[in-house]
């Protein structure tokens, strides 16, 4: 390879690096040209699936920036399958090729820059999908906005009860309370009971005033004699 192509290639490798949202690193040795298509196929939008120099893409993978971990495996002949899309369909996909075609091994990656090995990268295949994660997520939306529906459906009864419960007190207790006392009617001649116990206190007050007079001539009168 001409240097010019060589500078081209690692341009090439370092741009897919920095714009995919993960690598994972496979060793194809053994596969056919026919089985690798069927790999790039099953993988669809999710990743594209390149075989690659390994001298070229350890620079490449230097200038992007790309963990040591993943470079110090480039060895043997190596093809590398860049994520774009759901990452873990397209971890699905290289597993569930590499246990029809034993010949293709995952060797390792890297996620959002971190490093992953070849068991992390399968436990990340026995994740649920983001398609089906956004399912049960709306789902459990709906579920709980039916519940809250449900919920300020059932407040104008229960406001209707409790109101029907206070009047229904209410007429129990009686207009003015059981326990009040009697407001006092006119007496017999017109006048409020009130002003006929001024009357008699008048009266008697009177009559103390008088009895008070008549004792100093009484004993006036006494000495005289």
């Amino acid at each position: 390879m001409a240097r010019a192509d060589k500078v081209t290639a690692v341009a090439e490798l370092a741009e897919r690096f920095q714009n995919s949202s993960g690598a994972v690193l496979t060793e194809y040795r053994g596969l056919t040209v026919a089985q690798i298509g069927e790999l790039r196929r099953s993988l669809g939008d999710n990743a594209s699936f390149s075989v690659v120099k390994n001298t070229l893409t350890k620079i490449a993978a230097a200038e992007a920036g790309v963990t040591s971990e993943l470079t110090d495996l480039l060895t043997g002949p190596s093809a590398i399958a860049f994520v774009h899309g759901d990452v873990v369909e397209a971890a699905k996909g290289l597993r569930d090729f590499s246990r029809t075609y034993p010949l293709l091994v995952i060797k390792g990656g890297v996620l959002e820059g971190k490093p992953l090995t070849p068991p992390e990268i399968v436990r990340l295949a026995d994740l649920e999908s983001r398609e089906v994660l956004l399912a049960k997520l709306a789902g459990a939306m709906k579920a709980s906005l039916a519940g809250a529906a449900g919920t300020f459906a059932a407040l104008p009864q229960q406001m209707a009860r409790l109101l029907g419960a206070l009047e229904q007190k209410r007429a129990e207790g009686g207009d003015g309370g059981a326990g009040a006392p009697a407001a006092a009617g006119p007496g017999p001649d017109g006048s409020s009971p009130d002003a006929a116990e001024s009357a008699e206190a008048a009266e008697s007050g009177a009559e103390s005033a008088a009895a008070a007079d008549a004792q100093p001539r009484a004993a006036a009168e006494s000495s005289e004699s």
